[in-house]
């Protein structure tokens, strides 16, 4: 291969094929791509908690947090390669991730564990807001395929959402 053509190779546009129009590519490339920016923004928060909780429900915790983490880690791989299945190009850089996410980091030196666990209760359910958001999207472009695996991830975060509130409650008066 000559130079001339390297170089134009590496030039050339990322197009993969698609039935999807512009409009739809667009659309569910950025949803997905924010949705993306999300989780790994998710994960790292669930992780910073994973390695910072204490007190006496610590193991508990602990091992339901590394859980969630690799839960939330693995969804990650194919959103993006959904994003690229379809014709659109998605997160390229933690710098891009931080300009894209909409779950909060939390910086703080010391959390409580039930403020950990209510704040990732609270950053899931807004996962599942903006995964039913995309849902939309896919209904109204006609994407079963992302639209399958959104219900899948809707009903594992769900489940996050349900656990950590669980773990939350405090027992009844008497009890």
């Amino acid at each position: 291969m000559s130079t001339d053509t390297a170089k134009s190779r590496r030039k050339a546009p990322l197009k993969t094929p698609s039935h999807f129009s512009d409009n739809a590519i667009k659309d569910l490339s950025g949803a997905l791509t924010a949705l993306l920016a999300d989780t790994f923004a998710l994960y790292v928060k669930t992780k910073n908690f994973h390695w910072h909780v204490s007190g006496p429900h610590f193991r508990d915790y602990h091992l339901m947090l590394d859980d969630q983490g690799t839960q939330i880690f693995a969804m990650t791989d194919p959103i993006a390669e959904r994003v690229r299945k379809i014709g659109g190009t998605t997160l390229r850089s933690i710098g891009q991730i931080s300009k894209e996410q909409r779950i909060l980091d939390n910086d703080a030196e010391f959390v409580s564990p039930g403020d950990m666990l209510s704040e990732l209760r609270d950053d899931n359910l807004q996962l599942v807001a903006s995964m039913r958001e995309a849902h939309d999207l896919c209904d109204e472009h006609e994407d079963v395929a992302t639209a399958s695996l959104l219900e899948n991830w809707i009903d594992e975060t769900e489940r996050r959402v349900w656990f950590l509130f669980e773990a939350t409650r405090s027992s009844p008066a008497g009890a």
